[in-house]
């Protein structure tokens, strides 16, 4: 063999191993895009909704009020 051959024979192989690792990242780019695509689907229905979680802290308010209220009339009541 020549040395035109094994330069030829190793730009080969070096331009197939590059030609696999791209198409493994072009893969995985495109499976992201899909997980991505998947997740902003499923976003409105796995996370608490605004409405619900308001009407959540209005209960927390509540008994909030009612603790302080319970405090005043207690602190009244000592002096």
């Amino acid at each position: 063999m020549d040395s035109q051959t094994l330069i030829n024979f190793g730009l080969s192989v070096a331009m197939a191993c590059a030609g696999w690792f791209a198409r493994q990242l072009w893969e995985a780019t495109e499976q992201l895009k899909g997980n991505i695509k998947s997740i902003e689907i499923d976003l409105p229905t796995n996370y608490v909704r605004k409405v619900d979680i308001e009407a959540r802290f209005d209960k927390i308010d509540l008994a909030l009020a009612r603790i302080y209220d319970l405090l005043d009339r207690k602190q009244d009541k000592i002096k």
